[in-house]
């Protein structure tokens, strides 16, 4: 093979509605991407035919805009908790579970609940322990696989491995590194439960036939991935214990990297172990959903361009739509704060800004609180990121500073983890 300099490392997402991937450098650099959607294969965003068919795409066109010979890893990240049960060959035995499918079985979710440490991410009804539950007794079934498992075993023809983000919601604990005792007093059967490595740790070499189908060299490593959600902070290039990144969407989730895990199952919080370090994060009800409440899109830009962020409106607002609240104030009663209200709807805008920055404010602030790292920086993503006026509230009240966002592909945090695979198996 030729030399490592012009190496490349393929990442793979696949999301809600379709799959992406990249090809990166050793030094970070994306040089092609491809995109594929779900509906374009499969109506049923359930069918995992339409997933693999979706992958194929957007790997393929990844491929066809680089030189297929330079790849040496590739690593898929999947949704968190959505899974399905397969035979050894991968085959499916049942339509699989999304991750915001709900396992609606009583008695399972009370086996869990009474067996399960309370800071374990078992718990609920949409965890990937649940459906282990609800799947093993699937006549013939081999193992309860996550998505990203059973796409990467397209790969290598290995329908048993996971990684430990993946296997995070199924019950797997991330600081002994196991599969904990207590899964089998709930009735699980731990010999369906797959084999877990850390994500960026290799798992084998390409199967021969995927190497034929793709036209690759036999010598690829297949990389452990993450879940989507790890993938997309992976991707922001924040990687020091004390990097914050908040997503400004619909919700407010905030997410720092750790030198040590954070557990508080009071705030829904639990922390992904990426290497030696660890993600931990929350996520609260403010966000974007409040704006949309009272503006429109074009009314939000240009009540902004009358805003000066430099001082402040004196209103102490906690910007809700509606009564409850997850992080970082656990309350499934807490009242909204958003009076009084200014005449001046460029007031009232700005206003809410400052509270959604003081809530992230106090997110942070609680996730020190709770064992984490100082806050050293930020790096934004989603909508409200590219509010400018929103931004200059938020630096102000916040005090760190904003670093810029390498990518906002989840596919180039899982090509990241792809180059770390390739480096530890010496492809690299």
């Amino acid at each position: 093979m030729n030399g490592h300099h012009d190496a490349l490392v393929i990442g793979i997402d696949i999301g809600t509605s379709g799959a992406r991937a990249v090809a990166m450098t050793p030094d970070g650099a994306i040089v092609a991407s491809g995109a594929a959607k779900l509906s374009a294969f499969s109506d049923d965003h359930r069918d995992p035919v339409g997933w693999w068919k979706a992958v194929q795409a957007a790997l393929g066109g990844v491929l066809e805009a680089v030189d297929r010979q330079r790849v040496r890893a590739i690593s898929i990240d999947g949704t968190s908790g959505t899974m399905l049960p397969v035979v050894a060959d991968g085959a499916p035995l049942a339509t699989p579970m999304m991750y915001n499918d709900p396992v609606s079985d009583g008695a399972i979710l009370d086996a869990i609940a009474a067996h399960a440490p309370k800071e374990s991410a078992a718990h609920g009804a949409t965890s990937g322990l649940a459906k282990v539950l609800a799947f093993q007794s699937v006549p013939d079934v081999f193992r309860v696989i996550h998505q990203a498992d059973w796409l990467a075993g397209h790969f290598t023809g290995l329908y048993d491995v996971s990684d430990e983000n993946n296997a995070l919601k199924t019950g797997y604990d991330p600081v002994t590194r196991g599969w904990p005792e207590w899964i089998e007093k709930t009735g699980a059967r731990a010999g369906l439960l797959p084999e877990v490595l850390p994500a960026g740790e290799p798992v084998a070499t390409i199967s021969p036939a995927a190497a034929e189908a793709f036209g690759l060299s036999r010598e690829v490593v297949v990389v452990a991935g993450t879940t989507d959600g790890c993938a997309s902070f992976l991707a922001t290039g924040a990687d020091r214990p004390g990097d914050g990144v908040s997503a400004l969407g619909t919700t407010l989730t905030v997410k720092v990297l750790s030198d040590r895990p954070l557990f508080a199952p009071e705030y829904g919080l639990y922390s992904h172990r990426i290497g030696d370090m660890w993600l931990a994060g929350g996520a609260s009800n403010t966000g974007g959903v409040v704006l949309a409440a009272h503006f429109t899109g074009e009314q939000i830009a240009e009540l902004s361009a009358r805003i000066d962020p430099a001082n402040d409106t004196g209103l102490d607002y906690y910007p809700l739509t509606k009564p409850g609240e997850r992080f970082p104030i656990a309350d499934p009663n807490f009242e909204p704060r958003m009076t009084p209200r200014p005449q001046d709807d460029a007031m009232f805008l700005k206003a809410i800004f400052e509270g959604i920055a003081g809530v992230e404010s106090l997110a942070y602030q609680r996730l020190t609180a709770l064992g984490g790292p100082k806050l050293g920086s930020i790096r934004t993503v989603g909508g409200g990121a590219k509010n400018a006026a929103w931004s200059a509230i938020r630096a102000r009240k916040l005090g760190v500073p904003f670093l810029v966002v390498h990518s906002e592909e989840a596919a180039a945090g899982t090509a990241q983890l792809a180059l770390a695979g390739a480096k530890q198996a010496g492809v690299l």
